[in-house]
């Protein structure tokens, strides 16, 4: 039985969101749809001890769902009327009574995925809700997988998934791909679910962790779907080749006993050159694409500066520059200004980068936003206005949640006491 369960867990992992999706196109419920496939997955749990598990799980996977549906649909159909209406469409479609009606759910796979993807990040939704959702059915992940990465309890996680499924049954949200003059609006919507996804994986907002490597896996995952998906978006091959780029540093990012190491710090033998090469590749496939440099393509092309550096001194800061320039440009926000103002200090020294800092740290926006702090202490600690970068590291430990992080800020709060005090600047730079 645990080889079964093991076996089983893998292939769902694998083919549950072409499963949810294909059934959700018939359904027009990705509710019902989940529910459907989960009962699929229980027989499976019954029946493949005794019979064995089949040459191909997942198609017996899809087949029991499929007949599970279309028993759901004729039995729903007596009693609901929403229910009649759709197997009515379906049967004047030819479908509702065809014996190949499993063989319509099949086809296409692709468009099936990718409606699954606008739909679990329509923006009705609120963005937890619509990260909970895309989690569950795209990534599939369980609800205590979601919960634990995020640290929050899984209650909550259950109730943001649940709520997002009525949120979409109640507003009508069609299974559908989005119409042309829509898919800009909305592609932005998925974009940023997968990357707030990897984000999090990436520097964990919270926590003893600096990274968690199973949103990494599940971003990364997700968004390569996308892209091949969608291979004439040029945003899509972006945010791919920024999240490779930004990936391949994870091993380099922890240093002895699980504590963050900062970019300039890392050593780049440590850095993935594979999934750097893979990164480097998707930007290129971004450019050729003819579909106009976006937000995800210029943050892409920053991180190739760095990837293309060997060390840590070959870094281009005022090609990064221009690069923030045109982010600027694109996405005008303090956090971008913020990081501009860090390239600003690499290529033309701190003393330009504090005055950048100051002008916009009054902002609500970075209000407790703990990198301004950091950002504004290592400007001073450069300056050899020691006593002042430690009361702005200290600042921003207090703002962090991340325990980690809180421990290196608190390093350095310590290093800029008087007692303490060296020539020189710190070699810490921000990640």
């Amino acid at each position: 039985m645990g080889d079964v369960r093991r076996t089983l867990d893998g292939v769902w992992r694998i083919e549950s969101a072409r499963l949810i999706a294909g059934i959700a196109r018939v359904v027009r419920d990705v509710g019902l749809a989940e529910d459907l496939a989960q009962e699929a997955f229980v027989a499976a749990l019954e029946r493949w001890p005794e019979s064995g598990v089949p040459d191909n799980p997942g198609a017996w996977l899809m087949a029991t769902a499929k007949h599970r549906a279309i028993d759901r649909l004729r039995r729903a159909g007596v009693h609901d009327r929403k229910t009649r209406e759709l197997a009515r469409e379906i049967e004047r479609r030819g479908e509702y009574e065809n014996p190949d009606l499993a063989a319509a759910i099949d086809d296409p796979f692709d468009d099936d995925l990718l409606r699954l993807i606008f739909t679990t990040c329509h923006p009705v939704l609120s963005t937890d809700a619509r990260v909970a959702l895309t989690l569950r059915l795209l990534g599939g992940l369980t609800t205590t997988e979601i919960a634990r990465a995020y640290l929050v309890p899984e209650a909550t996680v259950a109730q943001r998934i649940v709520r997002a499924k009525r949120t979409l049954s109640a507003a009508r949200v069609p299974f559908e791909i989005p119409e042309r003059q829509e898919l800009g609006g909305r592609l932005a919507s998925v974009l940023e679910v997968v990357y707030l996804v990897f984000n999090e994986g990436y520097a964990a907002t919270a926590g003893e962790r600096w990274l968690r490597p199973e949103l990494l896996e599940e971003a990364l995952r997700l968004g390569r779907v996308l892209a091949e998906l969608l291979p004439a978006t040029a945003e899509g091959h972006g945010l791919v080749a920024l999240m490779e780029l930004q990936a391949s540093r994870a091993r380099a990012r922890i240093g002895p006993g699980g504590a963050p190491v900062l970019l300039l710090d890392q050593d780049r033998a440590r850095w993935d050159w594979m999934l750097v090469e893979r990164g480097l590749a998707a930007l290129e496939r971004a450019y050729r694409t003819g579909d106009g440099v976006g937000p995800y393509t210029l943050q892409a092309a920053i991180a190739a500066c760095h990837a293309r550096a060997r060390t840590a001194e070959d870094t281009d800061w005022e090609r990064i520059v221009a690069l923030y320039d045109g982010l600027v440009q694109l996405m005008p926000s303090p956090v971008v200004e913020l990081n501009r103002a860090v390239a600003i200090g690499m290529a033309w020294g701190p003393a330009a980068a504090l005055e950048l800092v100051d002008a916009i740290s009054e902002d609500p926006a970075l209000r407790g936003y703990h990198h301004l702090p950091t950002v504004r202490g290592d400007l001073l600690e450069k300056l050899g206005r020691k006593a002042q970068a430690g009361v702005e590291f200290q600042r921003a430990a207090a703002m962090t949640g991340n325990a980690r992080e809180r421990a290196v800020l608190l390093e350095r709060m310590a290093a800029c006491a008087p007692t303490n005090a060296t020539d020189g600047p710190s070699p810490r730079r921000e990640d």
